[in-house]
């Protein structure tokens, strides 16, 4: 797929040693210390266990498009994304990604310092160094031209991106990105959706962002639709 392989291009360290991870639907490209290829596709086949359980019993968790209240019994995977739908206004299928990436990545820290986890554009990152995360925006003129630095001192951090243009995923806006920063990598990728969701034109980035920037847990956001670009928190843009 070739938005995926450009998605995998914008997170590159050479420090890093980068492999894939595929489980049916689930098709993570992680970067460690080392090949940790096996470790890593335990964790991933845990985390589909956990959610094809709860989905057998919750039918209501794949199909709601809009926040569900938390049962009795739920999983902490499954908690969280219910926790980040309720937050951003969407279904708890919107912070899968998201939550995936990062249920991975704290895994591997036990084995590797440093670990990039990047799930169909949502990324978990954690580390002791400086990395810069490309902004993928289609066919806007700003895509691949502008990258989001971020601190060792910021991580670990969720990196979640959603698109109207790009991808299979669900969405109701227009935007050719919106990215989105949290150390709760649910939180994240629901609020990037939702966000997502509300630009329709260039003119709606600042109304989005507007909307992103009273979410408790939200440390940053940047949208892109067509040739405008807006960003909000503490995200530091740079030129790739």
């Amino acid at each position: 797929m070739e938005d995926r392989s450009i998605y995998r291009r914008l997170h590159h360290g050479a420090d890093l040693t980068y492999f894939d991870v595929a489980v049916e639907q689930t098709d993570l490209c992680v970067g460690a210390c080392r090949d940790l290829s096996r470790e890593a596709m335990a964790l991933v086949t845990e985390c589909r266990e956990t959610l094809t359980r709860w989905i057998r019993g919750h039918e209501d968790f794949l199909k709601a498009l809009e926040p569900l209240d938390t049962p009795p019994g739920a999983p902490p995977l499954v908690k969280s994304m219910y926790r980040g739908a309720r937050a951003a206004g969407v279904g708890p299928m919107a912070a899968v990604a998201g939550t995936v990436a990062q249920a991975v990545g704290e895994g591997l820290l036990a084995y590797s310092p440093n670990v990039i986890v990047e799930n169909g554009g949502d990324i978990y990152l954690a580390g002791d160094r400086d990395r810069t995360i490309g902004i993928y925006a289609g066919a806007s003129p700003l895509s691949n031209k502008i990258g989001v630095k971020i601190k060792a001192d910021q991580q670990p951090l969720g990196i979640c991106t959603s698109s109207g243009t790009v991808g299979h995923s669900l969405s109701f806006g227009k935007a050719d990105a919106v990215m989105v920063i949290s150390p709760d990598g649910a939180l994240a990728d629901a609020v990037a959706t939702a966000a997502a969701n509300r630009i329709q034109t260039p003119e709606d980035i600042q109304s989005a962002l507007d909307f992103v920037s009273v979410i408790p847990g939200i440390t940053g956001a940047a949208a892109v639709a067509g040739g405008k670009m807006g960003a909000w928190g503490a995200i530091e843009l740079c030129r790739l």
